[in-house]
């Protein structure tokens, strides 16, 4: 894709038909603030750039009856959420609908150049499948603070060898297209925003559980990166004074209290003091202990893992009832690999925002866990992309 639009009006109505669909120019006309004929001229320049393609005749309103436009089907956008341990890749259409979907795991610690490899390789799986011919842009995410102008990982504490690697211009060479790269919570709240649970909230915390601990911040329904790009890097707030060492050098940090890792850490210390017959038997059945044994356990009763998920889930929401004071968001989604512990972690997280924060701020406060799981990070990437490549250049 070599054409961008000529102004704000044709960006606008770009993201209106990738937001909405196929939309008449009449309905376009309803939602944009311009006449019949300055609309006429806009979309008519859109047609010719290709970005867009006419899509028949519309329903009747009355009268002369209105051609519907698309955005053109034959675009392709390139979705990557890196993870600590995974990474998936999908591919979508210019309207963000995921064509084709895949997983696979991955340590993050093996570096950048490692990790592209797999993308790399699992992307031309999926254009060898048939979803794509090639790929008109691509929105990346990574687990670890960005310098979101240059697309650089800053300094990451769980990525070792990632820090100042120039991740957008080596996989825009790569792939032959356009690259945009965030941090990926940062992707989860624009996928929540965009196809899930997030779809008609201006201003929300979307709070990532998984390996690490952050925050996406959408104002105005735009994401709020801050001065330097790590905005929301919540699991490196003081949760329990004086306590354990962080990988970020500092002690008693969220992350360090309450994260995939350390509930793993926490879960195997109790299987070995003789604290759960349950979790002793998973650890001595698989050789270690994750989150999802601890899910399980709990699930099956038993008394430890339950109280690992409050402790947790307490500390978390001590954390989230300071945010809402300061931001007073009308949502908080929490996704991530440890929302598999499901409702127990989500009913100590409410308890102590409800308990801790005012009235004003949580009298109509949704805490909601999100829709979309593993494809919430996906299609933020292909947002990402699209709001880029439908802004005039």
């Amino acid at each position: 894709m070599t054409a961008r639009p000529a102004n704000a009006h044709q960006a606008r109505l770009l993201k209106l038909l990738r937001d909405g669909g196929p939309n008449s120019r009449a309905q376009l006309g309803d939602q944009v603030d311009l006449s019949r004929s300055k609309l006429a001229v806009e979309v008519d320049r859109l047609l010719e750039t290709g970005l867009v393609v006419a899509d028949g005749l519309a329903a009747s309103r009355g009268g002369r009856r209105s051609h519907n436009i698309r955005l053109n089907p034959e675009l392709r956008f390139l979705g990557v959420d890196i993870g600590a341990t995974s990474v998936d890749v999908a591919v979508t259409n210019a309207e963000l609908e995921t064509l084709g979907h895949l997983n696979q795991p991955m340590d993050v610690r093996e570096g950048p150049v490692a990790v592209f490899e797999q993308v790399l390789a699992m992307a031309a799986k999926l254009r060898a499948s048939g979803l794509a011919e090639g790929f008109d842009g691509a929105g990346i995410g990574v687990p670890g603070p960005v310098r979101f102008p240059e697309g650089i990982p800053v300094a990451p504490p769980i990525m070792p060898g990632w820090d100042g690697f120039p991740v957008r211009e080596a996989l825009s060479q790569e792939l032959g297209c356009p690259v945009m790269v965030d941090n990926d919570v940062n992707l989860m709240a624009m996928g929540e925003q965009h196809a899930g649970v997030a779809r008609t909230v201006a201003d929300f915390l979307c709070v990532k559980i998984g390996t690490g601990i952050g925050c996406g911040i959408v104002v105005g329904g735009e994401v709020y990166r801050g001065t330097t790009g790590s905005a929301g890097d919540i699991g490196h707030i003081q949760a329990v004074p004086d306590g354990r060492p962080c990988a970020c050098g500092n002690r008693g940090c969220l992350e360090a209290h309450f994260s995939g890792a350390a509930l793993a850490r926490d879960a195997t210390e109790a299987a070995q003091q003789g604290l759960s017959a349950e979790l002793a038997s998973r650890l001595e059945t698989n050789g270690g202990l994750s989150a999802v044994d601890v899910a399980a356990a709990a699930s099956a009763g038993d008394a430890a893992s339950l109280d690992l998920i409050r402790e947790g889930g307490n500390r978390t929401g001590q954390v989230i009832a300071g945010l809402v004071s300061f931001f007073n968001p009308g949502l908080v989604v929490i996704g991530g690999g440890v929302t598999g512990l499901g409702h127990t972690l989500l009913a100590a997280i409410r308890t102590q925002v409800y308990r801790q924060s005012l009235p004003l701020a949580t009298g109509n406060l949704p805490i909601v866990l999100g829709e979309l799981g593993p494809t919430a990070g996906v299609i933020g990437g292909a947002r990402l992309i699209s709001d880029h490549l439908f802004s005039p250049a």
